[in-house]
């Protein structure tokens, strides 16, 4: 069971009751939160987390999703979700790819990249990452 990219950061997910909807799987709308969880964990190994956003007046605010949905996951499947960073402009913007796959075959689910641009956490307005965004997140970068 190989990952599509080298180095992956991965966090483990269990799939509970309140994951599923009306057709037996996991809803696609929890497919995003997993996303944002494993991308905020990553963050948070880099050092960047939400304190340190509210300190330098920054975050990276997701601008787009782009989602294939490759298979269903059912209650009680353990899955491992994978994320790297994989463009990056060291000034406002940087994409993420992440691979969801199922433990104990190795099926994949779903492929998603998700781009973020920085933003003034005081405004909402885009504006240049700081030295400290620069620092973190460059050891992560994977060229794909």
């Amino acid at each position: 069971m190989s990952w599509d990219l080298p180095t992956p950061f991965i966090i483990d997910v269990h799939v509970g009751s309140e994951d599923i909807d009306g057709l037996g799987h996991a809803n696609n709308a929890v497919y995003v939160t997993w996303l944002e969880r494993c991308a905020w964990r990553h963050s948070q190994r880099l050092g960047l987390d939400l304190a340190a956003y509210r300190r330098l007046d920054r975050a990276m605010a997701v601008v787009r999703h782009e989602i294939d949905y490759l298979a269903a996951a059912y209650e009680g499947d353990e899955l491992e979700l994978a994320t790297w960073i994989v463009d990056w402009d060291q000034r406002l913007r940087m994409t993420r790819r992440f691979q969801l796959r199922r433990a104990h075959d190795g099926v994949v689910l779903l492929r998603a990249r998700t781009t973020f641009a920085c933003i003034e956490l005081s405004t909402g307005k885009p504006k240049r990452m700081p030295a400290e965004f620069l620092e973190g997140y460059a050891p992560a970068l994977i060229l794909a």
